[in-house]
């Protein structure tokens, strides 16, 4: 057997059959995969065990794995692989090229008292890897949402809570627990066992190390420790492997010595990194701080620093 597009069919279906029953040439889709197609593009692979609802829309050579079930008002981009038991639930998107674990849950309602089941969303997009046994909501809010950016790898047997916004080409290692409302910016590197406290956000290309409670803004660029995140340094390795030369490496260096070595006010080390530094990636890390509503972790234990006019 083939699909619709010549190629063969997996599972020995008919051109444009979803799970043995066959979808009429006004259903398929001819072109590239679209949110606005007809449901289910004839070059799809779905497994017999699998459950598709005839609402939901499904790109092209896109392969759905025994025994997950993908719920009406879903839409899966082209190239996408789901394995067996993944369940999509409703409202949930994702764009192109996802790889989707087995015994993944997506779309999940949120775990928030508050919530009273109005239409709300997941939104994922482009070529991320979410691994075994992890589940991410969507908003709590109606209409609101849970973002997933490009390039992610989320690993195994961890939550993403409702509303959060994961930027582009982070890490969120095994084990690792996103509370409601966090932001994480791109290259970020969140490792395993790290528990996030809610409204949290964490800096582009900050590396938090192992079992590390997040209860504060991390700011970007550096590295992270201790058992509540502190920080220990700039992330030397991350900055080397995003590209940064070795002038915006030492302007972070000193970032970081007058923003945690210096002894001075928060504000005055902000002024004077703008003065003395004055970097794109430097002016990042003052606008993130000075956007910090829950105040950013510091050296010691204790109260983070606080911004205030």
């Amino acid at each position: 057997m083939t699909s619709g597009s010549g190629l063969p069919d997996p599972h020995g279906r008919q051109a444009g059959s979803c799970g043995g029953e066959v979808v009429p040439p006004d259903r398929r889709c001819v072109v590239r995969y679209d949110t606005k197609s007809m449901p289910i593009d004839p070059s799809a692979a779905v497994a017999p065990t699998a459950r598709v609802d005839p609402d939901a829309r499904i790109g092209p050579q896109t392969v759905i794995g025994d025994f997950s079930i993908v719920e009406r008002d879903v839409a899966i981009g082209a190239f996408c692989r789901l394995e067996p038991y993944v369940w999509v639930k409703r409202w949930t998107s994702m764009g192109d090229h996802n790889q989707i674990s087995a015994c993944t849950v997506l779309g999940t309602d949120p775990l928030d008292k508050g919530f009273t089941g109005e239409r709300s969303y997941l939104r994922i997009g482009n070529s991320n890897r979410i691994r075994e046994h992890y589940t991410i909501s969507r908003g709590t809010a109606p209409e609101s949402e849970t973002v997933i950016g490009d390039g992610n790898y989320i690993m195994t047997a961890g939550h993403i809570a409702h509303n959060c916004r994961i930027g582009d080409q982070t890490v969120i290692a095994s084990c690792s627990l996103v509370a409601g409302h966090v932001e994480v910016e791109d290259q970020a590197f969140i490792s395993g066992g790290v528990c996030i406290h809610q409204y949290s956000r964490i800096g582009r290309l900050a590396m938090i190390g192992g079992m590390i409670r997040v209860n504060s803004d991390v700011p970007p660029y550096f590295l992270y420790g201790g058992y509540k995140v502190t920080p220990k340094g700039i992330n030397l390795v991350g900055l080397k492997r995003a590209g940064f030369s070795a002038e915006d490496i030492a302007a972070i260096k000193r970032a970081y010595r007058l923003l945690y070595r210096s002894g001075l006010h928060l504000e005055e080390a902000l002024r004077r990194i703008e003065a003395e530094v004055g970097t794109e990636h430097a002016l990042h890390l003052v606008r993130f701080v000075r956007a910090s509503k829950r105040g950013i972790c510091r050296l010691e234990s204790g109260a983070a620093y606080r911004y205030s006019e």
